[in-house]
């Protein structure tokens, strides 16, 4: 490959708005939950899925719709508590991973007591997740959870479609015929997929076919003859 033949990643910006959102049968639950408030029987609500199945997507929604805060767990320390919980709504992402316990806690703590509300999202429920501190275990573990299921033909299909889409990539139905029976089953699978694919067609300068996908598939780096 020549200095000029370099992929190079412009980067590309998913859309989370409500209207891009992919409603189906295994996110439905999750989606009502955030459609429901501030109709909340708490002020705080877990979301729960596998990585890439739209935790984020939905929690950008919520953050629109509240008009809050959305920051990464790992983001979030003891200095930070007083502002953050001045929003009416805090949205913390990847909760399960890498959290100061003693910041959310007192996080938890001051949006119970003044009125305002709390999004979680994790790969599991809180109960599941390793927490150190016991009372920020027992608070979480209280909190409803709305969980987001494995995805059918049809939500893998429209996501394969949206990940394209998101990176300015054409495809036809051929494609996405013949990616779905042979792709991991996931929704991180199909981002990685994407992603893969992205790199070939970029590497070749070549627009995404079925040979380009196939030689993806089988680890050819985009060799499509």
């Amino acid at each position: 490959m020549t200095a000029n033949q370099i992929p190079m990643d412009f980067g590309h910006f998913p859309a989370f708005s409500e209207a891009d959102f992919l409603a189906a049968e295994s996110n439905a639950d999750a989606l009502a939950w955030i459609r429901r408030w501030p109709e909340w029987p708490g002020f705080a609500l877990a979301l729960a899925g596998p990585p890439g199945c739209g935790k984020t997507h939905l929690a950008h929604m919520f953050r629109e719709r509240s008009g809050g805060v959305l920051l990464a767990a790992e983001a979030l320390g003891g200095d930070d508590v007083p502002v953050v919980a001045e929003h009416r709504t805090v949205v913390v992402e990847d909760a399960d991973r890498g959290v100061d316990e003693v910041a959310l806690f007192h996080l938890h703590n001051i949006l119970r007591e003044t009125g305002r509300f709390l999004l979680l999202t994790g790969r599991e429920a809180p109960a599941r997740w390793s927490l150190a501190l016991p009372d920020l275990r027992s608070r979480l573990a209280a909190a409803p959870v709305a969980a987001i299921h494995a995805p059918d033909d049809g939500l893998l299909e429209a996501l394969l479609l949206k990940l394209f889409v998101d990176r300015q990539l054409r495809v036809g139905p051929d494609v996405l015929s013949f990616i779905l029976p042979r792709m991991e089953r996931s929704f991180a699978g199909a981002r990685a997929l994407v992603e893969a694919i992205d790199v070939a067609a970029l590497a070749r300068q070549r627009p995404v076919t079925v040979p380009l996908v196939r030689a993806v598939l089988l680890g050819e780096n985009g060799r499509d003859g």
